[in-house]
Formats: structure tokens, C-alpha cells, sequence
């Protein structure tokens, strides 16, 4: 490769989730990958983009991780720093500002991983939330009891719907909080609080946008289903969704205004919001591409705008080649991921029906990430999800009669043998 290609340091991104390092190789970006500390990396199997791997703690030694990377910025420099790891995104954003690399600033990214500072702001600037209490301490749960029932208790550093639980009456909610507290301590390895927040019922959406230079482009919306808790799965997402015009406009100046709220003026995001009554209140906005990268599979199939590339490109300081073109969707029309759901709990001793899928033409990438043998804990706790189906369609209607299908075609089997929750 090149050493005139512009050089990237892609943090915490698993290999076996392909989309962004073929956006890179195609934007003709190398990339230096930190890969997660649990993931094991064949120099062999390495993607093309890949051109070195260096292994960073993060978590664990993030002082001693700074000092590797401006240590590897002077020897040979590199011009940009990113993540699509949601816990990673202040590390990235301190990293960035002191290398002197394009970047969101360490503020608007606490603000994009802090949900207490996220509402706070979104609240001030006037957008559509739900009301809400932060909590610093689970005993403080009687501070939360005065709010409209059901509500949703969630950690305030929290990502992929870890520990967010529903509590339907106020006496449930001290069992909820303490539930999700421990969860925080646990599964998620810290514990900075947690929020509590009305229940909003009605469909959920995912909204993938690009920042440059303080200008907002709203690429693609999408339909994520209608999750009524307790635990709120992840399940599907079709895009384009099948909106009212008014109703996308409404979408696109309420996430455009939470841009400007959290101060986010470079880079992707991926926003998750629901309608209530027509109006749309945000839910979170992460400053990344979404889904590990599947956001960028869907926008590039829905409109043709290779939205990692773009992404990948504001990282190094590369102007966007496709930002704001308002491209018109392709031929495919539609674009759809279909989240095969646990199904239940235990040892799992046989996941049914994903050669099927694999085989169907309408299905780009299958990505399992559980297999026979694995074990699944019960929920709360949060094993991951056995698999990812990609697929292109015609059409969202499409899309949604293949991902029905689907539910009953894909079955995930388990030992009768009991797993402790703990």
C-alpha cells in the first residue's frame, strides 16, 4: 500500500464485522486496528484495510494507552483516531484533542455516553425527552417514585440495551434499580449511576447521520420495531421506514437540533428515538457509526452513499465525498437486519435454520456470533445475540414479510441442564 494513503486508528472494532473495513479499503484508508483485549487476531485473516495491530488497554491502563499512541503519532504520524465501540468514544475524543486530530472534543462525547448529560442537554435546548430522574445511588430510588408508571431504568453509561429494564408499577422500582445497579457493578464493570425515565410506548427508529463542519445530513431512517421491555431485545431494523413526509421532517429537525444540543459537529451518529403521538423524542445518539457497522451496510444499500467511507474520511480530516448529494435511493430499495433472538437460556446445543439463510439470495452476510456450546445467561444479563442477518429487498414491505418468515425458520435449541444467573 501506498504510504501517501491517509492512515486511521480504528479502536476496539471486531474483525468478523466486515462493513467498515470494506468502506475503508474502498476510501483507500489503511488502518492501524486496536482490537478488543478478549479477541485473538490471525495476522492471516486479517481484512486487506489492515495494515498493522496494535494492542492497546484501554480500560484497564488508559494513561499507559495515550502514551503508546502519542509515542506510535511521533514515530509515524497517523491522521485520525476512531471507534464504533460506544464505551470507547471518550477515550477516542481525548485521544484525538491530544494528538491534535480531527475529533468531537471530550465534551460533546460525554455528552453522546453520559445518558444524565445527554437529557440534561437535550432538555435545556428544548427537544422532545421524556421526564426523567438520574440516580447516584440505588438507595435514592424514592426520588424516581413520582413519575408517570411505567418507566425505564437504565445505566447512565450503558450501551447494546445492557441492564435496561422496565418496571411497570412503583413497587417494583426498587427491586428494578437495585437489579440494574448490579448490572452496572457486573456486566458493565462501572458504576456511575443510573437513569430513570418515563416509559414511551409506540415504534421505535434508528437514525443514521453525518457532522462536517457543524452541517448535518440525515442519511437514512429506519424502522426498529416496537419493544415493550421488560428488557427491550434488539430485533429488527428496515430502512427506508414508511413515514409520513411530515413526520420524517419532524425526525430530521429533532436530530439535527440534538446535534447542536450535544455540541457534536464532526462524524457519524447513530440516533434510536420513538414516536409518541407524531412527535419524536430521542432516546440516545451515539457518536459512531451504529450496530458495529451494520448502520453503514444499511445506508450504503438504501441509498448508495458509502456512509462509513464518508465517516472514515471526516476521521483523517478528508472532506466527505458524499455528504449532502441527496442521492436517490439505488435499485435495491430497501436494506434490513434481522437479530436472531436468544430465545430463551442455557448451554446452546444447535442453532437451526442459518445454512437455510445463508443460501438465499437476498442475504449478503450472515455474521453468527454464538455457537453450540456457548452459554446463554438468562436476562437481565446479556449474553450477546446469536446471530446477524443482512439482507437487500425491493422494498421495506419485502423486508418485513422475509424477516417474519424468518422468525419461525431460525430456532436456537438449548440443554435442559439449569445456568446460575449469576
Amino acid at each position: 500500500m501506498s504510504t501517501q494513503q491517509p492512515c486511521l486508528v480504528l479502536v476496539y472494532q471486531r474483525t468478523t464485522l466486515p462493513w467498515v473495513f470494506e468502506s475503508a479499503e474502498r476510501a483507500g484508508i489503511r488502518i492501524v486496528l486496536v482490537p478488543r483485549p478478549d479477541e485473538t487476531v490471525a495476522p492471516d485473516r486479517l481484512p486487506p484495510a489492515v495494515a498493522e495491530v496494535l494492542r492497546l488497554d484501554i480500560d484497564g491502563d488508559r494513561a499507559g494507552a495515550l502514551a503508546t499512541l502519542r509515542r506510535r503519532h511521533e514515530t509515524t504520524p497517523f491522521q485520525g483516531i476512531c471507534t464504533l465501540y460506544d464505551p470507547a468514544v471518550p477515550f477516542v475524543a481525548e485521544a484525538a484533542g491530544l494528538l491534535g486530530l480531527p475529533g468531537i472534543g471530550r465534551d460533546a462525547a460525554l455528552g453522546a455516553q453520559d445518558k444524565r448529560v445527554m437529557r440534561e442537554r437535550l432538555a435545556a435546548a428544548g427537544l422532545n425527552v421524556p421526564r426523567f430522574v438520574a440516580l447516584k445511588s440505588p438507595s435514592a430510588w424514592e426520588e424516581a417514585a413520582h413519575l408517570d408508571f411505567p418507566v425505564v431504568v437504565k445505566p447512565a453509561h450503558g450501551f447494546s440495551s445492557l441492564g435496561v429494564t422496565k418496571a411497570e408499577r412503583p413497587d417494583e422500582l426498587k427491586a428494578v434499580v437495585e437489579e440494574v445497579w448490579q448490572i452496572c457493578r457486573g456486566t458493565l464493570g462501572r458504576v456511575d449511576g443510573v437513569i430513570v425515565e418515563e416509559y414511551l410506548d409506540g415504534p421505535e427508529f434508528a437514525v443514521e447521520s453525518l457532522a462536517h463542519r457543524g452541517q448535518v445530513t440525515v442519511c437514512a431512517i429506519g424502522y426498529k420495531g416496537e419493544p415493550e421491555g421488560p428488557y427491550f431485545e434488539e430485533s429488527v431494523y428496515r430502512a427506508p421506514a414508511v413515514l409520513p413526509e411530515a413526520v420524517r421532517d419532524a425526525i430530521r429537525r429533532e436530530v439535527i437540533a440534538a446535534h447542536t444540543a450535544l455540541g457534536i459537529a464532526y462524524g457519524p451518529t447513530h440516533t434510536e428515538l420513538r414516536l409518541r403521538g407524531g412527535r419524536p423524542y430521542l432516546l440516545e445518539l451515539g457518536a459512531r457509526i451504529g450496530g458495529s457497522g451494520v448502520s453503514g451496510y444499511i445506508v450504503r444499500n438504501v441509498t448508495g452513499r458509502d456512509f462509513a467511507a464518508d465517516a472514515l474520511r471526516i476521521a483523517t480530516g478528508l472532506p466527505p465525498r458524499d455528504f449532502g448529494t441527496g442521492r436517490t435511493p439505488s435499485a435495491t430499495g430497501a436494506a434490513a437486519n434481522y437479530i436472531v433472538p436468544c430465545g430463551g437460556s442455557g448451554r446452546i446445543t444447535a442453532i437451526h435454520g442459518l445454512d437455510e439463510v445463508r443460501a438465499d439470495p437476498r442475504v449478503d452476510h450472515v455474521v453468527q456470533m454464538l455457537f453450540p456450546g456457548d452459554v446463554v445467561r438468562p436476562y437481565p444479563h446479556f449474553t450477546g445475540y446469536p446471530a446477524f442477518i443482512l439482507s437487500r429487498h425491493t422494498s421495506t414491505a419485502e423486508a418485513e414479510e422475509f424477516h417474519r418468515a424468518l422468525e419461525t425458520a431460525i430456532s436456537v435449541e438449548y440443554a435442559s441442564e439449569a445456568v446460575a444467573e449469576a
